[in-house]
This record gives C-alpha cells, structure tokens and sequence, in this order.
C-alpha cells in the first residue's frame, strides 16, 4: 500500500492520532481531555491555563500538548500507517465498534489490521489464562470453533495459551476473529504468534489503541482488556487462576453490563480457581456452545448472513443446511405440515423428521390437526 498523505483524512482524526502520541497522554488523560473540550482539534487550540484547568493534566503533559502541535509526528504516523496497510478508526465511525462506543471510556482512536464488518457485532470474548493445561486449550478451541461456525466473531487478545487457542479454533473453523493487542501494530507480541497475527488480519482484524511504534509493556494490557469486553456481547473464561489477567476483563465486563461465563474445571485444578470463584458468585457455569448462545438470545439482533438469509434466534445458527430450508418455510401462522411439501424435493418422512428436530430445539411448535407454526422469540 502506497503511503497516504495526511491531507487525505479529516482535520480530527489527524488531531486525534496526534493526541494518541504525546507523551504522558493514557486513555482517563485523553478522555478527560475529549469530554472537557469535545475534539481533539479543541484540544490543540486550548491555552495552557485551559489544559490546566483538568485536575488529571499536569504542567509536564501540558506543554507536550503545545509542542505536539507542530511536530510532524502525527503527519509521519498516518505515512506509516499507510506504508503498513494500516487503517485509522476514529470514535464516531461508521466501522467503530456501537457496543463499544457505549462503554465507559471507550479509545478515541483504533489502529486497524485487517477488517471489520457489520457483522463483528455478534461478537463474544474468549480469555483465559496464560499458563494454561491440555484440557483448557481443549475447551478454548471448542468453544471458539463452534461459535464461530456459528456466524459469532471471537474476540481475544493475540496472548499466549487461552487467547491463542481462542483464534486458532475460530480460523481453523473458517470463521472470524479479531485481537485486540496492548502495544502498537508495528510490534507482535509475543513475538512467535507473528504468524498467527498475519492470520487473523486476513479472516477479521488486529486492533490497538497504542500508536504505531509502542512497546509491550504491563500495563498496557489491563487497559487493553476493557476493549476486548466492550467489543463482545459476553465473556467467556477458561481457566483462570486467581491472579490472571482474565479476572480483569471479566470485571470490565461485568461493569460494561456484558454477560460473564465460565468454563469449569476441576475442583482441585489451580488454574481454573479463578473461575470457580465467579461460578461461586454468581457466574454462569457454561459446558458448551448451546448455552452461550442462548444466554445471550436477549441481546441478540438478528443477524443477516452471506446468504442473504435473516436469523432471528441464536439457536438457528446451529441448524443444518436441511434444518434452515424446513425451518425457513414455516410461518408465524399455523399452516398445516402438507403445506410445506415440496422443499426441495424433500421426503415426507424427511420432513416430519425435521421438524421434529426444530421442535425439539424450540423453533416451531406442533399445535392439534396437523398444523405446525414458527415458536416466538
């Protein structure tokens, strides 16, 4: 990608990337200096005694607002940005996250490898910890491969153990995924999941709110996992020992109003002492794909796949090929079974049998004489 020139994007989200590079400036700084003054463009016309007049703006951060003006760095960032396929997702955005613009303190600014669709909003998280065990990566896998070919896009944060088997078993299952890294898209840690970082930017995307050229460093990571909660509609942890960094995305959840699952482990295993505690507390206990989904049916819009077909429930995005067409010829209003033959050539004893199979997953009912009907969401 050739380099673009920082005349091609607007004033604003010049200004903000700007402000994503003056030293001193973390996301309370920055947001507090966006709710007091409204733009970042505002925020570079503002005096000294303006900037100073916000409690968490100090004299040292101030003026490095006044020499960020006229620096080049933002103009420079934006080329590189260019250079690497790199692209710039302002708040406000038709691409920015709407379930992450409602949360508190959601970035300004995103960096983006990679793609973000509509439907990266029937999104959930998979996090867990690092030092995980054979049965945990088991469960990660499964569980990210199952909702992905569900039409769920995974959410995770490119780490080590849980989150990685997170993205693997959505890529594997040929589905979307999208990390949300804590240092700046120029650097992959850790550095071996390089390769896995260039897979997910080709089947969804890699995120970051650091500038370009930003380093891992500790607590970039607990920030970072308030997106990676905001971006989802639920959390699921899998194994999580009591000081993992997992506990802290499923507290931002739980303050964001995001739904919290847990994976169980066994009851004498350290690493899921974490999530017996949030069993314990309150936490929903999850032991597969069928109850993610319809936990969060409440929250759920329909969603419309590639296909052009509407989905109005979680539960049909499991059905089969043969499932959707039955499914797809029954109404809100009684209409009796014979009235849907033919589907496709289908058997009448195909027929009766899905829609035995469609019953008993709560998606039509039976009513007397033969009639069948679509069941209410």
């Amino acid at each position: 990608m050739s380099a673009l020139n920082p005349s091609d994007i607007s004033p604003e989200t010049l200004n903000l990337v700007r402000l994503s590079l003056v030293p001193g400036i973390g996301p309370r700084i920055a947001s507090d200096l966006l709710e007091r003054f409204g733009t970042a463009s505002a925020v570079f016309e503002a005096n000294g005694a303006e900037l100073l007049s916000i409690p968490s703006v100090k004299p040292k951060v101030s003026a490095a607002i006044t020499a960020a003006r006229s620096d080049g760095a933002a103009e420079a960032e934006i080329e590189e940005c260019g250079r690497r396929g790199i692209s710039l997702i302002p708040r406000g955005s038709t691409l920015y996250s709407r379930m992450l613009a409602e949360t508190h303190d959601p970035p300004a600014l995103l960096y983006c490898r990679g793609a973000i669709l509509p439907q990266d909003d029937l999104a959930v998280a998979i996090v867990g910890s690092r030092h995980c065990t054979l049965y945990g990566r088991q469960m990660a896998e499964k569980l990210a491969g199952g909702l992905a070919r569900a039409g769920v896009t995974i959410i995770s944060g490119l780490a080590r153990g849980i989150d990685a088997c997170a993205h693997r078993g959505a890529l594997d299952a040929g589905g979307r995924t999208i990390a949300v890294c804590a240092p700046g898209l120029n650097t992959v840690y850790p550095p071996e999941h390089a390769e896995l970082a260039v897979e997910i930017a080709a089947s969804g995307a890699l995120l970051s709110e650091s500038p370009l050229a930003r380093e891992a460093r500790p607590g970039l990571f607990p920030q970072r996992n308030r997106i990676i909660s905001g971006l989802s509609l639920g959390v699921i942890i899998v194994e999580a020992g009591r000081r993992s960094g997992a506990l802290h995305t499923s507290r931002h959840a739980m303050e964001q109003g995001r739904d919290v699952f847990a994976v169980p482990g066994r009851i004498d295993s350290l690493p899921s002492q974490g999530c017996h505690d949030l069993i314990r507390d309150g936490v929903p206990l999850i032991r597969g794909v069928d109850d993610v989904l319809e936990a969060l049916a409440p929250l759920m819009k329909p969603v419309r796949r590639e296909t052009g077909e509407v989905v109005q429930s979680p539960r049909e995005l499991l059905l089969n090929e043969i499932e959707t067409l039955v499914l797809n010829q029954v109404t809100q209003e009684a209409q009796h079974v014979d009235s849907l033959l033919p589907v496709d050539g289908l058997e009448p004893s195909q027929l009766l049998a899905t829609l035995t199979i469609l019953e008993m997953k709560r998606l039509v009912r039976r009513l007397p004489g033969g009639f069948v009907v679509r069941s209410p969401y």
